[in-house]
């Protein structure tokens, strides 16, 4: 026991089924209270990103501008309304009672490839059945399409995928048998994140997908440091170019990545440095590879690097 006296639990004003939801298991709850209850209160978030970093929420609870603290001190020391705070996400808590009740083996009892437990993926893009998908901890992302989701959409082939959603970077086909899970994805400039699986075929372009990326950490950006503020919004207007400055955009990705306040800063480069890595052919770093199909319906997908029309 941790002597908890208050729950908050943050939810996003959008999530409107969610939040009924919600709402009536605490009202029953309250009403057949299995134990002493601590006070509990849902708490509605305005969809600001930067209020997953866990400060900024904290903020946003107390009814500030959404903004990350610096650190020290931390959460667990000074967190809501200056009181030590710990801090979870809602998927965490999930599991809790039922490994309590059936106990660690049954959840460590799934898993592929030396993985173990259950994830919530959810899987968006293209193909045929998005939605989220409830599957072992350490499926790659090619299970994870033919299994759960039933396999591509007509007329569409694996091309790229993001394994984490916005920041968590942006893979080729070829890793698409690399297992998903916390530490898995690191060596290759990735990470899994929230698990937000956003799959693209041949009919896109990686390198649109990173500006896309980029456009929304500008405009989410919380704006308190100048790394973030300034370097999300620069890297959106270099990345229109046909062609990429890579040395200025792997100076202004180092600067973010070392100098940013919280993680949406940090992890705001992951799409660039994985457009350098995997996609170069698509910046005019290197010629189309020929076993790779070239997009045809992207909207930057008319003018090729190099100038050569699709």
């Amino acid at each position: 026991m941790v002597g908890t006296e208050s729950v908050y639990i943050y939810l996003r004003d959008e999530y409107h089924g969610c939040r009924a939801l919600l709402q009536t298991a605490l009202d029953h709850l309250r009403a057949e209270p299995p134990c002493p209850l601590p006070h509990i209160e849902l708490r509605r978030g305005a969809g600001a990103y930067i209020c997953g970093e866990e400060s900024a929420m904290i903020e946003s609870i107390e009814g500030k501008r959404g903004e990350p603290r610096m650190r020290p001190p931390y959460i667990a020391q000074v967190g809501l309304f200056g009181r030590p705070t710990l801090e979870h996400n809602f998927e965490t808590l999930y599991w809790v009672r039922d490994i309590v009740e059936r106990g660690p083996d049954w959840f460590a009892s799934f898993g592929r490839h030396g993985r173990k437990g259950l994830r919530s993926f959810s899987v968006s893009g293209r193909v045929k059945h998005p939605g989220v998908k409830l599957a072992p901890a350490g499926i790659t992302v090619q299970e994870l399409i033919d299994e759960f989701c039933g396999g591509m959409a007509d007329g569409h082939q694996l091309y790229a995928y993001l394994p984490g959603g916005a920041s968590g970077g942006i893979l080729p086909a070829s890793l698409a048998n690399i297992p998903l899970d916390f530490d898995t994805l690191q060596p290759y400039g990735c990470f899994i994140g929230s698990a937000a699986v956003i799959v693209l075929s041949q009919h896109d372009r990686a390198r649109d997908t990173a500006l896309n990326v980029m456009r929304f950490f500008e405009h989410e950006s919380c704006g308190q440091c100048t790394p973030c503020r300034v370097g999300t919004a620069k890297a959106a207007q270099l990345m229109q170019a046909p062609q990429w400055d890579a040395d200025l955009l792997d100076d202004l990705a180092q600067v973010m990545a070392d100098a940013s306040i919280c993680g949406l800063g940090q992890a705001a480069p992951n799409p660039i440095r994985c457009i350098h890595k995997y996609f170069a052919h698509e910046v005019g770093a290197g010629p189309w590879p020929g076993d790779l199909p070239k997009p045809r319906n992207s909207p930057l997908a008319e003018q090729l690097p190099g100038g050569a029309k699709s």
